[in-house]
């Protein structure tokens, strides 16, 4: 049998607390907005309070929320933990509403300076129709992440003209050269920063940089705003509202565990569908595990074939990806590429 009042009592708690998260919206609305208005956020200090949030998939385990709250706490952050950062459903960090909730709460919240997500992996396509994009404009803070959040840095950029961050996660230990490259950015805004360069290596007798070498797949130098981040992701925003408009900006992409058959067929949607005739220039990544099987083409060999042709600029292996040693990469700022000198360099600050 079942115990009416219990029933009743459940469906009303599951009402009130539904009422509380964000309704689907419009991609349209906001027309108070002027995406072409470009917001800085202001530059991240010891002191500040950083909203954590989980927007895509969460941890296996508490202890790794934890660890990523302590991580934090190391460069003197307070932290704010998101309302549903605990929440897991499958392979999501909770329900869509949820985790939008979070967004729309840390961005209106005037206390948080600053929104770190805990990781990528899958779901943030599906909650950018609940993100209020008036209240992002109009709060605007550092916001951070890389992989699957690819998709919220861009669509924010591109509702908002709030520049965004591709850059660490806070689930993750930062290396020498990830924390220098996020306090040139985040911390210690320099303009003329140079971007993506290969850490320093000293070689010895009978030794080569292997790992880390810059590539020049077409010469030429471009300036432009930077977008972009993973290309799976960069691929399933095409077509929507919330697609970044490609003319004239410098795209840079990365990906993780794709065969390059697989990268062959995004970039030449990217290709097919018109977006990269439009692009200034493009700096590829680090494309990680990302094996030729077989008589695969390489993925150097796929960049070379899908990009090589497009009369722009064109440099791959910058330190941009799933990598431990990572840059920091301002969504929505000037940059300039020199392929020919094997360089990106931010030409502006990209905080206040």
């Amino acid at each position: 049998m079942i115990d009416r009042r219990a029933f009743v009592k459940a469906m009303i708690t599951s009402a009130i607390a539904t009422s509380f998260l964000p309704n689907i919206v419009n991609a349209e609305v906001n027309s108070s907005v002027n995406p072409n208005a470009i917001i800085k956020p202001k530059r991240l200090k010891a002191g500040d309070t950083i909203g954590l949030i989980a927007p895509s998939s969460n941890t296996w385990e508490d202890q790794e929320i934890h660890f990523a709250i302590d991580v934090l706490k190391s460069f003197g952050f307070k932290v704010k933990q998101g309302k549903y950062i605990f929440q897991r459903n499958g392979y999501l960090a909770g329900n869509d509403q949820q985790r939008a909730w979070d967004i729309n709460d840390m961005f209106q919240d005037k206390s948080v300076d600053g929104i770190f997500c805990l990781r990528g992996g899958y779901g943030s396509p599906r909650i950018l129709p609940y993100l209020n994009y008036d209240v992002i404009a109009k709060n605007p803070k550092v916001f951070i992440g890389y992989s699957d959040i690819t998709a919220l840095l861009n669509a924010i950029y591109t509702k908002t003209g709030l520049v965004t961050f591709h850059g660490p996660i806070a689930k993750q230990n930062f290396s020498e050269y990830t924390l220098q490259g996020f306090k040139d950015v985040l911390f210690t805004p320099k303009a003329n920063l140079d971007l993506g360069t290969p850490p320093l290596f000293e070689p010895k007798e009978g030794q080569a940089e292997q790992k880390n070498r810059l590539t020049l797949v077409t010469k030429g130098k471009a300036k432009g705003r930077l977008i972009g981040g993973n290309l799976s992701l960069m691929v399933k925003l095409v077509g929507t509202p919330f697609e970044p408009d490609y003319t004239g900006k410098i795209l840079f992409l990365e990906d993780v565990e794709e065969a390059p058959y697989r990268v062959d067929g995004m970039l030449t949607h990217l290709k097919i569908a018109g977006r990269l005739d439009k692009l200034a220039g493009i700096a590829f990544g680090k494309c990680t595990d990302c094996t030729a099987r077989g008589d695969s083409l390489s993925i150097e060999e796929v960049i070379k074939d899908r990009l090589g042709d497009l009369n722009i600029p064109v440099l791959k292996g910058v330190m941009i990806g799933h990598i431990k040693d990572m840059s920091t990469i301002p969504v929505g700022a000037m940059a300039m590429l020199d392929a020919t000198n094997k360089r990106l360099v931010l030409t502006e600050t990209a905080v206040s």
